[in-house]
């Protein structure tokens, strides 16, 4: 019976050291954040707020977007990104890394 006390505190400590993925989103606030979404854009930014579905809200906004003839860059002040979209959250990034002759400025 000692036996399955010891067990239980086990799983006990292994559950809180748990982080689970809107923790880990919490704690991004106010950071870089590099979001790629699930069509041809990436954004850079810093994460001002999210909700359960992983909607997000960036400001100082550098947007990537692929094209047929580079990388079209673009600079924002603030977005909403509809979580749906979101294919990968990259905390603390600066972002894609692209030559000069990829980038197309839109500004």
């Amino acid at each position: 019976m000692g036996d399955r006390g010891s067990g239980s505190v086990a799983v006990q400590a292994a559950a809180s050291s748990v982080v689970l993925p809107l923790e880990l989103i919490d704690k991004c606030i106010g950071s870089k954040i590099w979001i790629i979404m699930r069509n041809e854009k990436e954004f850079v930014g810093t994460l001002r707020g999210f909700d359960e579905f992983v909607n997000l809200v960036l400001e100082d906004v550098t947007e990537f977007e692929s094209t047929m003839e580079g990388v079209l860059v673009n600079k924002l002040d603030q977005i909403f990104l509809n979580g749906n979209n979101v294919c990968m959250l990259l905390p603390g990034s600066e972002g894609p890394t692209y030559s000069l002759d990829q980038l197309i400025s839109s500004t």
